[in-house]
């Protein structure tokens, strides 16, 4: 059985029906950060359910249609990546992932996910890999875009799931697009990359959590400046009067259940100092009523003895 290093003490195997117990355990660990997106967990509540889904990925693989892999981190299984379908007639295949907290923050998903898309294009001459995700699944698109890929569209109230239709999202990647073309120094792009989602999550407060937008003052410097150009006239915050009315809707029941996110980005770095383009969206209940919305970012960045940090962001509604 092969074992591919994916760096942190992190491997990526095979995942095969022998495994079924500790497939189970670490789906019992996963649930809660699964289910709220897809029903993956839910196929497999015990020792039989588990090893029958991994007996049908077992089947699929001898059929050239699926594959299964699971990411161990210092020998415990915390998530994996698979082919959920694999189609040689049309070239077209699309890659699928998850993860328990314990794997999260690392870069294994992305990783993991290199190693399947490059032996698709490479060794299996495909000419297409799609990634299908919940519009609101905001660590997911970010997975999607890290590696390169281009939202190709949207599916709207495609499927129903908790009583809700939801959106679907759908990126991919080109065989003539692989690898990505090169961008900014992937240390300094990864940074920034950490930064903006740090910001974005400062905000959710999906599935009863509480946000923690105190954060904000963690990734801009202290004289940083954030800008609506919403309206007619800009409007300049500083960091407290940004805060302060954000943290009162988030957490007294104006605005829940609220999530933001990118769609795409381009980044740009000059030496000690980056800008950022985004554009992105973003959801939830308004005084108990439900919205969608979208619109672009531009954020500039510096880099401090401490690291980059955001010095400025303005943001407009589409």
């Amino acid at each position: 059985m092969f074992a591919l290093p994916l760096g942190d003490d992190a491997q990526l195997r095979p995942l095969e029906p022998w495994q079924a117990r500790e497939f189970l355990e670490h789906m019992d660990r996963a649930r809660p950060y699964v289910d709220p997106w897809i029903p993956w967990a839910t196929f497999s509540t015990d020792l039989a359910t588990a090893e029958a889904t991994l007996r049908r990925y077992a089947t699929a693989t001898a059929e050239d249609s699926r594959r299964i892999y699971g990411i161990w981190l210092d020998g415990t299984l915390v998530g994996g990546v698979m082919f959920t379908s694999f189609d040689t007639a049309s070239g077209v295949c699309e890659i699928g992932c998850w993860l328990e907290e314990k794997g999260a923050g690392r870069g294994l998903v992305t990783r993991a996910c290199r190693v399947l898309i490059d032996w698709a294009f490479t060794e299996r001459a495909m000419s297409r890999v799609e990634w299908w995700v919940a519009a609101g699944n905001t660590r997911s698109i970010e997975a999607a875009r890290r590696l390169g890929m281009t939202r190709d569209g949207v599916l709207r109230g495609r499927y129903p799931y908790r009583g809700t239709r939801h959106d679907s999202e759908i990126w991919a990647v080109l065989a003539e697009e692989w690898p990505p073309a090169q961008g900014p120094a992937p240390d300094v792009k990864a940074e920034l990359d950490q930064l903006m989602s740090t910001f974005l999550r400062a905000f959710t407060n999906t599935g009863g959590g509480r946000p923690d937008v105190g954060i904000v003052r963690e990734v801009f410097i202290p004289q940083g400046m954030i800008i609506s150009n919403v309206g007619g006239e800009p409007v300049i915050y500083d960091l407290d009067s940004f805060v302060a009315p954000r943290e009162k809707i988030l957490n007294d029941g104006t605005l829940t259940e609220f999530s933001e996110w990118e769609v795409s980005e381009r980044t740009e770095i000059f030496g000690t100092i980056a800008h950022r383009f985004s554009e992105y969206r973003k959801s939830g209940y308004l005084n108990g009523e439900w919205f969608e919305g979208s619109g672009h970012k531009t954020t500039q960045f510096i880099r401090t003895p401490a690291g980059w940090k955001m010095s400025s962001l303005s943001w407009d509604d589409e």
